[in-house]
């Protein structure tokens, strides 16, 4: 069994969760830090998208709790939501970084992480719109291959980011700062990926 159209009810959550992360990820990216007062604006605006995140989840456990019957297992419902939620959750937090550590310039390694991790998003977001074909359900497999392929690609940039901070960088606290904010957003491709596993999962059982 899988969802019989984008109307099933734990189909469209999904659907809405994966598009919120898709609009916040580009939001992450494209928003323009010009000064400090920027950064509150910033942070603000990640923690709406967070929250609207969480009553999406909230409804899809709310929806499980109450169903008979499911498209598919329960459990992978779940866990499909909670990994997309993380990473909604990591932008949020990556947010609250630059706002605490008062980071308006972000260097290049931030912004190829940005760059993977919104690539990531898109990707996200057609793999969940094609749970509802499953005939389409091979080019999850495709989709998530990609996801993977861009947190392999993080993976490399942490390295580079770390190994170049400790060279150039001599302010101790600002390499704490950087160091925890480059973590952060390779923590947010390893979400990404976690969602990959999650899709790879429901196609296994389901295709």
């Amino acid at each position: 069994m899988v969802f019989k159209s984008k109307q099933d009810k734990f189909a469209s959550l999904l659907i809405n969760i994966s598009e919120n992360i898709r609009v916040s990820a580009d939001y992450f990216a494209d928003y323009k830090l010009n000064n400090i007062s920027d950064l509150k604006v910033f942070a603000d605006t990640m923690k709406d998208y967070e929250h609207k995140g969480d009553s999406y989840v909230h409804e899809v456990i709310t929806d499980l709790n109450n169903a008979f019957i499911t498209p598919i297992e329960r459990e992978d419902i779940l866990l499909l939501a909670m990994t997309m939620d993380d990473v909604l959750d990591g932008l949020e937090s990556s947010s609250a970084l630059f706002e605490m550590y008062s980071v308006i310039n972000a260097d290049d390694y931030m912004l190829k992480f940005v760059d993977a991790i919104r690539n990531c998003a898109i990707e996200i977001e057609k793999s969940v719109a094609l749970l509802t074909n499953k005939k389409k359900f091979i080019q999850i497999r495709e989709h998530a291959i990609k996801i993977k392929e861009l947190e392999s690609t993080c993976d490399g940039i942490l390295r580079q980011s770390i190994k170049n901070l400790f060279t150039v960088e001599k302010d101790p606290i600002r390499i704490i700062q950087y160091k925890e904010i480059y973590e952060n957003l390779e923590d947010i491709a390893d979400s990404c990926q976690s969602v990959a596993n999650a899709l790879e999962t429901i196609v296994t059982k389901n295709a």
